[in-house]
Protein backbone atom coordinates (compact mmCIF):
# COMPACT_ATOMS: atom_id res chain seq x y z
CA UNK A 1 0.00 0.00 0.00
CA UNK A 2 1.21 3.31 -0.99
CA UNK A 3 1.76 5.76 1.82
CA UNK A 4 1.11 8.39 -1.27
CA UNK A 5 -2.40 8.24 -1.14
CA UNK A 6 -3.13 8.64 2.32
CA UNK A 7 -1.28 11.72 2.20
CA UNK A 8 -2.77 13.62 -0.18
CA UNK A 9 -6.50 12.63 0.64
CA UNK A 10 -5.94 13.60 3.94
CA UNK A 11 -3.83 16.83 3.17
CA UNK A 12 -6.98 17.81 0.95
CA UNK A 13 -9.33 16.69 3.90
CA UNK A 14 -7.35 19.09 6.22
CA UNK A 15 -8.29 22.17 3.92
CA UNK A 16 -11.77 21.37 2.63
CA UNK A 17 -10.47 22.08 -0.76
CA UNK A 18 -6.97 22.95 -1.79
CA UNK A 19 -5.34 22.93 -4.73
CA UNK A 20 -2.28 20.69 -5.58
CA UNK A 21 0.64 23.81 -4.59
CA UNK A 22 -0.78 23.79 -1.01
CA UNK A 23 -1.09 19.99 -0.95
CA UNK A 24 2.70 20.02 -1.62
CA UNK A 25 3.46 22.76 0.81
CA UNK A 26 1.85 20.83 3.72
CA UNK A 27 3.30 17.37 3.05
CA UNK A 28 6.77 19.36 2.79
CA UNK A 29 6.31 20.73 5.67
CA UNK A 30 5.55 18.10 7.78
CA UNK A 31 8.69 16.39 6.11
CA UNK A 32 6.80 14.02 4.05
CA UNK A 33 9.25 14.36 0.95
CA UNK A 34 12.12 13.10 3.14
CA UNK A 35 10.00 9.91 4.53
CA UNK A 36 7.83 8.93 1.93
CA UNK A 37 7.46 8.94 -1.55
CA UNK A 38 5.46 12.42 -1.55
CA UNK A 39 7.39 14.19 -4.22
CA UNK A 40 5.74 16.70 -6.12
CA UNK A 41 5.51 14.44 -9.46
CA UNK A 42 3.79 11.98 -7.62
CA UNK A 43 1.56 14.42 -6.03
CA UNK A 44 -0.02 15.98 -8.34
CA UNK A 45 -0.31 12.44 -10.15
CA UNK A 46 -2.10 11.37 -7.31
CA UNK A 47 -4.57 14.44 -7.48
CA UNK A 48 -5.36 14.20 -10.66
CA UNK A 49 -5.66 10.63 -10.62
CA UNK A 50 -8.14 10.48 -6.93
CA UNK A 51 -10.05 12.56 -8.79
CA UNK A 52 -10.74 10.45 -12.12
CA UNK A 53 -11.10 7.81 -9.25
CA UNK A 54 -13.97 9.80 -8.00
CA UNK A 55 -11.54 9.94 -4.52
CA UNK A 56 -11.52 14.03 -4.84
CA UNK A 57 -13.82 16.65 -6.73
CA UNK A 58 -11.74 18.89 -8.91
CA UNK A 59 -12.98 22.46 -9.02
CA UNK A 60 -11.48 24.84 -11.46
CA UNK A 61 -11.31 28.11 -9.88
CA UNK A 62 -8.98 30.55 -11.40
CA UNK A 63 -6.76 31.41 -14.32
CA UNK A 64 -3.31 30.87 -13.46
CA UNK A 65 -0.76 33.88 -12.91
CA UNK A 66 1.27 32.83 -15.49
CA UNK A 67 -1.50 32.19 -18.07
CA UNK A 68 -1.92 28.52 -18.26
CA UNK A 69 -4.65 26.88 -17.68
CA UNK A 70 -6.88 27.61 -14.44
CA UNK A 71 -5.82 26.73 -11.15
CA UNK A 72 -7.57 23.41 -9.72
CA UNK A 73 -8.68 23.17 -6.10
CA UNK A 74 -9.70 19.69 -4.85
CA UNK A 75 -12.35 18.55 -2.63
CA UNK A 76 -12.78 14.96 -1.00
CA UNK A 77 -15.87 12.97 -1.82
CA UNK A 78 -17.64 10.82 0.28
CA UNK A 79 -15.99 7.91 -1.45
CA UNK A 80 -13.01 9.71 -1.08
CA UNK A 81 -13.44 9.96 2.76
CA UNK A 82 -14.05 6.34 2.63
CA UNK A 83 -11.05 5.64 1.16
CA UNK A 84 -9.33 7.77 3.75
CA UNK A 85 -10.27 6.45 6.83
CA UNK A 86 -10.14 3.28 5.71
CA UNK A 87 -6.20 3.62 4.75
CA UNK A 88 -5.75 5.17 7.98
CA UNK A 89 -7.02 2.38 9.74
CA UNK A 90 -5.19 -0.38 8.25
CA UNK A 91 -1.76 1.85 8.27
CA UNK A 92 -2.17 1.81 12.14
CA UNK A 93 -3.13 -1.60 12.75
CA UNK A 94 -0.83 -3.81 10.16
CA UNK A 95 2.44 -4.78 11.74
CA UNK A 96 4.02 -5.01 8.01
CA UNK A 97 3.68 -1.38 6.63
CA UNK A 98 6.39 0.37 5.58
CA UNK A 99 7.61 3.46 7.58
CA UNK A 100 6.14 6.01 5.59
CA UNK A 101 2.63 4.52 5.64
CA UNK A 102 2.90 4.67 9.64
CA UNK A 103 4.20 7.46 9.75
CA UNK A 104 1.15 8.89 7.64
CA UNK A 105 -1.19 6.84 9.95
CA UNK A 106 0.28 8.74 13.07
CA UNK A 107 -0.33 12.12 11.57
CA UNK A 108 -3.63 11.76 11.20
CA UNK A 109 -4.51 9.50 13.74
CA UNK A 110 -6.33 12.66 15.61
CA UNK A 111 -8.87 12.29 13.09
CA UNK A 112 -10.36 9.33 14.42
CA UNK A 113 -11.79 9.26 18.03
CA UNK A 114 -9.64 8.65 20.91
CA UNK A 115 -11.23 4.95 21.80
CA UNK A 116 -10.92 3.88 18.44
CA UNK A 117 -6.95 5.39 18.27
CA UNK A 118 -6.55 3.60 21.37
CA UNK A 119 -8.39 0.24 20.37
CA UNK A 120 -6.40 0.22 16.81
CA UNK A 121 -2.65 0.61 18.33
CA UNK A 122 -3.79 -2.34 20.67
CA UNK A 123 -4.78 -4.40 17.61
CA UNK A 124 -1.22 -3.22 16.00
CA UNK A 125 0.76 -4.56 19.21
CA UNK A 126 -1.24 -7.83 18.75
CA UNK A 127 -0.61 -8.55 15.08
CA UNK A 128 3.46 -7.90 16.27
CA UNK A 129 3.37 -9.91 18.71
CA UNK A 130 1.99 -13.19 16.47
CA UNK A 131 3.93 -12.07 13.69
CA UNK A 132 6.93 -12.54 16.63
CA UNK A 133 5.49 -16.04 17.81
CA UNK A 134 5.64 -17.37 13.78
CA UNK A 135 9.79 -16.35 13.89
CA UNK A 136 10.30 -17.65 16.86
CA UNK A 137 9.13 -21.05 15.76
CA UNK A 138 11.97 -21.26 13.71
CA UNK A 139 14.64 -19.16 15.55
CA UNK A 140 15.13 -18.96 19.73
CA UNK A 141 16.38 -15.31 20.30
CA UNK A 142 18.27 -16.46 23.56
CA UNK A 143 20.25 -18.71 21.22
CA UNK A 144 21.74 -16.23 19.61
CA UNK A 145 21.76 -15.93 15.62
CA UNK A 146 24.18 -18.47 14.91
CA UNK A 147 22.21 -21.29 15.57
CA UNK A 148 20.92 -20.14 12.34
CA UNK A 149 24.28 -19.20 10.55
CA UNK A 150 24.52 -15.35 9.24
CA UNK A 151 21.02 -16.08 7.77
CA UNK A 152 19.68 -15.95 11.77
CA UNK A 153 20.66 -12.17 11.24
CA UNK A 154 17.65 -11.34 9.50
CA UNK A 155 15.15 -13.56 12.20
CA UNK A 156 16.87 -11.48 14.73
CA UNK A 157 16.23 -7.90 13.03
CA UNK A 158 12.83 -9.31 12.52
CA UNK A 159 12.71 -9.82 16.26
CA UNK A 160 14.14 -6.81 17.75
CA UNK A 161 11.61 -5.22 14.74
CA UNK A 162 8.81 -6.68 16.74
CA UNK A 163 10.18 -6.26 20.30
CA UNK A 164 10.77 -2.00 19.20
CA UNK A 165 7.78 -1.72 17.55
CA UNK A 166 5.47 -3.06 20.37
CA UNK A 167 7.34 -0.74 23.04
CA UNK A 168 6.77 2.27 20.96
CA UNK A 169 2.80 1.57 20.26
CA UNK A 170 2.73 0.71 23.75
CA UNK A 171 3.95 4.57 24.81
CA UNK A 172 2.02 6.16 22.95
CA UNK A 173 -1.18 4.22 23.76
CA UNK A 174 -0.08 5.15 27.41
CA UNK A 175 0.38 8.96 26.25
CA UNK A 176 -3.31 8.79 24.88
CA UNK A 177 -5.16 7.09 27.79
CA UNK A 178 -3.43 9.97 29.73
CA UNK A 179 -4.86 12.67 27.45
CA UNK A 180 -2.40 13.98 25.54
CA UNK A 181 -3.48 14.90 22.15
CA UNK A 182 -6.86 16.67 20.59
CA UNK A 183 -8.97 13.98 18.78
CA UNK A 184 -12.18 13.91 17.01
CA UNK A 185 -15.01 15.14 18.93
CA UNK A 186 -12.85 17.08 21.56
CA UNK A 187 -12.42 20.31 20.13
CA UNK A 188 -10.28 22.24 18.46
CA UNK A 189 -8.11 19.95 16.23
CA UNK A 190 -3.97 20.76 16.10
CA UNK A 191 -3.98 22.97 13.52
CA UNK A 192 -0.85 21.68 10.93
CA UNK A 193 -1.22 23.09 7.65
CA UNK A 194 0.28 26.34 6.80
CA UNK A 195 -1.92 29.35 5.37
CA UNK A 196 -1.62 31.18 2.06
CA UNK A 197 0.81 33.62 2.93
CA UNK A 198 2.43 31.57 5.33
CA UNK A 199 6.22 30.65 4.24
CA UNK A 200 7.18 27.19 3.88
CA UNK A 201 10.89 26.77 5.73
CA UNK A 202 10.87 22.79 4.21
CA UNK A 203 10.30 23.73 0.94
CA UNK A 204 12.06 22.08 -1.96
CA UNK A 205 11.97 24.66 -4.78
CA UNK A 206 9.10 25.29 -7.56
CA UNK A 207 7.80 22.98 -9.82
CA UNK A 208 5.79 22.80 -13.22
CA UNK A 209 2.42 22.52 -11.88
CA UNK A 210 2.59 24.60 -8.88
CA UNK A 211 0.84 27.55 -10.92
CA UNK A 212 -2.16 25.50 -11.25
Amino acid sequence: MSAIRLLVLGAVRQHGRAHGYQVRNDLEFWGAHEWSNAKPGSIYHALKQMAKQGFLLAHEVAPSTVGGPPRVEYEITDKGNEEYLTLLRQALTSYDQQMDMLSAGIGFIVDLPREEAVALLKERITRLEEWRSEVTEYYTPENGPEQLGHIGEIMNMWVHSADGGAEWTRGLIGRIEGGAYTFAGEGEPFVGVLGDDEPNPYATGPHPEDNR
